[in-house]
């Protein structure tokens, strides 16, 4: 029993080990990190990741620079012999670089079928056996004298054939092309740049380090054109950090017949989907009332996206907002990490441009290193054959004369005194050469070679003649492969800057308070269909105004608060509604209530408060005013007594108040003093007794007395004269007993 217990703890020893996590993560998750960054993600000096280079090179080794395109098919299959991924991710690789899909500026392969669009998120490519492809002939220049000891080859993944770390490139392709890439712990973003601004650029820097590549490379240029919206700055930081933002907006033109906006190129992050969808979501929520109708009609000819507007809409400014609310105008985060030498590092356009041309230098030297060792070779083997054309009756003596061919080479040898390779290649002509004419050519080809390795030689020592030599490669194949800019450049003084207010959409409305805080906001379209008021039960409208969406709305609260507010954050509502709680929407106490609200536009004319005690403050609207947008101010007028009502006169006004024993006076607001103070206690309009107090304060004009000259005044305070017989209420039986006009107590 003890044997087995033993056996079992042996066992359990052996299922784990104790380990620091530092070492787990050094032993087990660095390895990944540095091989996804190292190796997958992050691009290279010459502009691609080990995916797209091992895809290339394989369609380039299938003899596709040249040949009739191949299906899809071939291709991935004979590229998963570099690329040991499975065949959908090689595939969707391919699919990036394709003319059809339209994501890169100078596409690298050829296709025919459906590749699918950049711009369409739910256009999806074909399978693979459906489509065909070849190389573009751009890519004669990544693989420019790749034989000629240009690059390192390294075996693939499992040692059975050779592939080249890098590509030679002949320009500067990481700017080219945009690549996009996430690692661990890092990332990558590079916009891409117009082909011939980008060889003149390099060509300027080799002559001058610390040019303003500015002056070259206006802004960046991507495959779905549209418009940069151009800052200075940002590019600025760009070419010297590798870091900034970009905006690009789209391009649109107006079919005035149609009354249609005609979107027909967006920005390269978004899609036509996405620019649908917002627009759809903006109608729908009613900021922009004067869109009809959105349509996808992308067809053969390319993207576009159609706009129907109401004929009377301007299309510039529905532009406008669709650009601000939407993702027709988007930036692009510039985050230029590269592999270099083995290291990633953040370079801005100037330091990718220096990287390259070190890169590109050591390609060109290697390039006529090589090319002098040939011809070093050729000329060796010539000038062994000059020693036999001196004598070739010696030379057939001596190959006819030796008994055995493995004696041929030694004979000559030492018939000659060359060497063995000599020896070799000499014994390989033909009788049928040994003519005048090929010793000739052989001669003059000698001369040729000898020239031309001094020129070489020449090239390869100075650095002026290898510079001249790249700006060269550099022109021609700008002239080859340049095109004029996709994307158009737009000055940040030629925006037009929406604010909020202008995003908003006007419109006519009517607002209703009720006594219990309640605000509806109801469309005169709305309200000319609808029905009776819905009501909490109790509950009555005590205020309603006209006026128009985009004004301020002043809110006037039980304690002395005031609270502001623009109407259009108001939702709309419909007569059936019970409207916006005000309770809820300005935050306010649960026992404070709203009781008059003001639409103060320029904050011209006054506010009247009627207090309790029979006194009035007269406040100028200005008072209200602030420079800020202050949401709630405190003190708004007077506590001392009980408001009554509070009513806003944008000019002087005819004012009945009334008190509570049935006396009234009508006063023009311009004999009330105005008091500069928002918390004056005002001043005292209406005696009252003890026993009594103000019962409201209205507009004379809204009071509906039969002869309102009979309570007029001009003097105050006055005690108010008892409402006449004409003058009350129909359904008002008796009166309360109070004082007559001339103060003396009624019998």
């Amino acid at each position: 029993m003890k044997k087995e217990n033993n056996d079992i703890e042996n066992d359990n020893r052996e299922l784990f080990t104790e380990q620091f996590i530092t070492d787990t993560l050094e032993e087990n998750y660095m390895p990944y990190a540095m091989s996804v960054i190292i190796s997958r993600a992050l691009p290279e000096i010459d502009g691609f990741k080990p995916s797209h280079r091992k895809l290339l090179y394989t369609m380039y080794k299938k003899g596709l620079l040249t040949g009739p395109r191949t299906k899809s098919a071939n291709v991935v299959g004979e590229t998963m012999k570099l690329n040991p991924h499975g065949d959908q991710a090689i595939y969707e690789t391919m699919v990036r670089l394709t003319r059809d899909n339209e994501t890169l500026l100078h596409p690298y392969v050829d296709s025919k079928g459906n590749f699918g669009k950049r711009y369409s998120r739910d256009m999806a490519f074909a399978a693979p056996r459906y489509t065909e492809v070849k190389l573009e002939k751009i890519c004669e220049e990544l693989f420019a004298d790749i034989d000629k000891d240009t690059v390192d080859f390294v075996d693939n993944y499992d040692g059975t054939m050779k592939e080249p770390t890098l590509l030679p490139v002949t320009f500067p392709t990481l700017l080219v092309n945009s690549t996009e890439g996430l690692a661990v712990s890092m990332a990558t973003k590079i916009c891409s740049f117009n082909l011939s601004e980008v060889c003149d650029a390099t060509c300027a820097y080799i002559d001058d380090p610390k040019v303003n590549l500015l002056d070259y490379i206006k802004a960046p240029d991507f495959s779905t054109g549209g418009y940069v919206i151009y800052k200075e700055k940002e590019m600025e930081n760009i070419i010297e950090n590798g870091a900034g933002s970009i905006k690009i907006r789209a391009k649109y033109r107006y079919d005035k017949k149609n009354s249609c906006i005609e979107v027909y190129e967006i920005p390269y992050t978004t899609t036509l989907e996405d620019v649908i969808d917002g627009i759809t979501e903006i109608v729908k929520e009613g900021k922009i009332k004067d869109i009809t109708d959105v349509r996808d009609e992308l067809d053969l000819n390319g993207l576009k996206i159609a706009i129907d507007i109401r004929k009377t809409a301007d299309p510039d400014s529905i532009m406008n907002k669709l650009f601000a609310l939407t993702s027709l105008e988007q930036s692009f985060g510039c985050n230029f990490n590269v592999i270099v030498n083995g290291r990633p590092e953040v370079l801005g356009v100037r330091g990718i441009i220096d990287e390259w041309l070190k890169f590109r230098t050591t390609c060109v030297e290697r390039k006529l290193k090589t090319e002098i060792r040939q011809k070093e070779e050729r000329l060796h083997l010539l000038k062994g054959l000059e020693k036999i054309l001196l004598d070739i009756d010696k030379a057939i003596k001596i190959i006819r004369e030796t008994e055995s061919d493995d004696l041929i080479i030694p004979n000559l040898m030492w018939g000659f005194s060359i060497n063995e390779v000599q020896a070799e290649f000499i014994a390989e002509i033909k009788l049928r050469n040994l003519n005048k004419e090929y010793i000739i050519k052989r001669i003059d080809e000698k001369n040729s070679l000898i020239d031309s390795i001094a020129e070489l030689k020449g090239i390869l020592g100075s650095r002026k003649k290898l510079n001249e030599l790249i700006k060269k490669q550099l022109r021609e194949v700008s002239k080859k492969y340049g095109k004029p800019r996709k994307t158009d450049i737009m000055l940040e003084e030629e925006v037009v800057k929406v604010t909020k207010e202008e995003m908003i959409e006007d419109y006519k409305l009517k607002l209703f308070l009720t006594r219990d805080s309640y605000l509806k906001k109801i469309t005169l379209v709305s309200l000319r269909s609808s029905g009776d008021q819905k009501l909490k039960e109790g509950d009555e409208i005590i205020q309603e105004v006209e006026t128009h969406n985009k004004t301020e709305i002043m809110f006037i609260s039980s304690k002395s608060n005031v609270y502001k507010m623009k109407v259009y954050d108001l939702p709309d509502c419909k007569a059936s509604a019970l409207g916006e709680y005000l309770g809820n929407t300005l935050g306010m106490d649960q026992d404070e209530n709203i009781v008059y609200f003001v639409l103060p536009e320029d904050y011209e004319g006054w506010m009247l408060y009627a207090f309790e005690n029979g006194k009035v403050a007269k406040v100028p609207l200005k008072a209200y005013e602030t420079k800020t947008n202050r949401k709630k101010l405190i003190n708004a007028y007077s506590d001392k007594s009980p408001l009554v009502n509070a009513l806003y006169t944008p000019q002087e006004a005819e004012i009945a108040l009334s008190s509570s024993n049935d006396r009234i006076i009508i006063i023009n607001s311009k004999y009330i003093p105005e008091k500069p103070t928002k918390t004056s206690q005002g001043v005292q309009v209406m005696k009252l007794k003890r026993d009594y107090k103000l019962k409201y304060m209205k507009f004379a004009a809204d009071a509906g007395f039969v002869n309102p000259r009979a309570y007029s005044i001009r003097n105050i305070p006055v005690a108010g004269a008892f409402i006449k017989d004409s003058d009350k209420p129909v359904e008002q039986l008796s009166m309360d007993l109070g004082d007559d006009a001339d103060g003396n107590e009624e019998k």
